[in-house]
């Protein structure tokens, strides 16, 4: 008997676009032959199943079913594919945790510590990796640029703590553009983070549990067109993503030990995605991302491709891992 897969895709932040697409390439690639699969949406306004003629079903949120043709459906696996709040953050996680429905997310409390931005650079640096220096701000805090510039220097990058997807972000060259940047962030999230800007080579690791080992996939370097990896560098086209990455040998090594050991460090065991830079010859941790877009021309999947591991294998993999769970 097949088993039933939800597809949650959407969320509740800036980023349910993109997760909508992320999600919907899993519901393509998932193999129907041994899965059922139903996308749901879970958005602000509502909780849907949307079938292949996009008609929608109401999801009972007392015990995440839906009524199909007069058949209740419950499933039994989640596949989370929601980018943002509340799928990254561990909050629609606790939902299932709750509700006892395997999801192929790692556990809540994970999820919402490597969401935070800072809290995950305070657990990583007790194990003494290295990453940029950082000054933090919560909404209505009073300030004195003159400090916060004499901490992390010029130019620095001003952050919403808990977004995705660049949204948030500002880099800042002058003390006199601090204010409008932390504006800019606060817009996203009422906690902030302002990072001493590290000059060198970006790259991108995706490390996941793949057939019960840890896996780390071929390295991505990022080239940006604009003064950074925005918004616009990772979705409209305005970036080179080298897979694998211009780098040495040496640096490879640095980079697959440090990655690995984020990752076990913070005892994930999903689909992790994060970012580096090679500053004065040593790869610093900058972020991860637990709910990494999961499009063909996302990094994550590009990577996996390049380790030979197709669409179908990846997806799959996660869902048979949460079913021996």
């Amino acid at each position: 008997m097949k088993k039933k897969i939800a597809v949650v895709m959407g969320g509740y932040s800036s980023e349910y676009q993109i997760s909508l697409k992320s999600g919907s390439v899993v519901c393509e690639h998932l193999d129907k032959d041994l899965y059922e699969v139903y996308a749901i949406h879970i958005l602000k306004d509502k909780w849907v199943y949307v079938d292949d003629n996009s008609v929608e079903y109401p999801i009972d949120k007392s015990d995440f079913s839906v009524s199909v043709d007069d058949e209740i459906i419950s499933f039994d696996v989640v596949f989370n594919a929601i980018h943002g709040h509340p799928g990254e953050d561990g909050i629609l996680i606790a939902y299932f945790e709750l509700l006892g429905i395997p999801h192929t997310s790692d556990t809540s409390y994970k999820m919402g510590l490597t969401f935070n931005k800072r809290d995950c650079l305070s657990v990583v640096n007790a194990y003494g990796i290295a990453h940029a220096k950082s000054y933090y701000l919560n909404k209505g805090d009073n300030f004195e640029t003159q400090k916060i510039v004499d901490k992390v220097g010029l130019p620095c990058f001003v952050k919403a703590n808990r977004a995705g997807s660049s949204y948030g972000i500002t880099k800042v060259y002058e003390a006199g553009k601090l204010k409008q940047a932390l504006e800019v962030a606060f817009k996203e999230d009422d906690e902030v983070l302002i990072e001493e800007y590290l000059d060198g080579t970006e790259v991108s690791v995706g490390v996941i549990t793949y057939k019960g080992d840890v896996k780390v996939l071929p390295i991505t370097e990022i080239v940006s067109e604009n003064d950074f990896f925005d918004f616009e560098a990772k979705y409209q086209g305005k970036s080179q993503e080298i897979t694998p990455a211009r780098i040495t040998k040496e640096q490879e090594t640095q980079v697959n030990e440090l990655a690995k050991k984020v990752y076990t460090s913070l005892r994930l065991e999903g689909f992790s995605r994060a970012e580096y830079i090679f500053n004065n010859g040593i790869p610093h941790f900058i972020e991860i991302n637990t709910v990494p877009g999961l499009t063909a021309e996302s990094i994550l999947p590009q990577q996996a491709k390049k380790a030979g591991i197709s669409l179908k294998e990846l997806f799959g993999n996660m869902v048979e891992k949460t079913l021996s769970n």
